[in-house]
């Protein structure tokens, strides 16, 4: 099992170079030349939504992203720390901003229409976003 970790500061404009990097790690997995668009789109949703939420957090921790080859499938973890609504909702001023919680929505609805398997948790200490797609088996040339 290989795995790339990029860590990155809540800024928009690394987004970009966390769906380029997940782009061709997921080429080198396997995953299927058709799907490498969706690949780059659900990165660029699930990474967009760690920032927002770091940012109007004030958090200053990276966001984080794993890449995952496995035997048959290639996954992407994309984890930030911010504490979620639902866990937060005695605190004051939680869960006021309704715009903020239906962008968070529809970038959960983006990512699960790009990506078939998808897993979203959530809670006080932060999220992650798993995103798994399958992999071709790599034929090795013989010498």
């Amino acid at each position: 099992m290989a795995t790339v970790e990029l860590r990155f500061s809540a800024l928009p404009e690394h987004v970009r170079t966390a769906r380029l990097v997940a782009a061709a790690v997921a080429r080198r997995a396997g995953v299927d030349e058709a799907v490498l668009d969706e690949v780059r789109l659900a990165v660029g949703e699930a990474c967009s939504r760690a920032v927002g939420l770091h940012r109007n957090g004030g958090i200053t921790a990276p966001v984080k992203v794993a890449l995952i080859e496995d035997e048959k499938q290639f996954s992407i973890e994309v984890g930030d720390e911010a504490p979620h609504a639902s866990f937060v909702s005695g605190a004051p001023g939680a869960g006021s901003d309704d715009v903020e919680a239906e962008e968070d929505e529809m970038g959960l609805a983006v990512i699960s229409g790009l990506v078939d398997d998808v897993e979203v948790t959530a809670g006080e200490d932060g999220g992650l976003i798993r995103m798994t797609w399958p992999t071709t088996p790599r034929i090795v040339p013989l010498a």
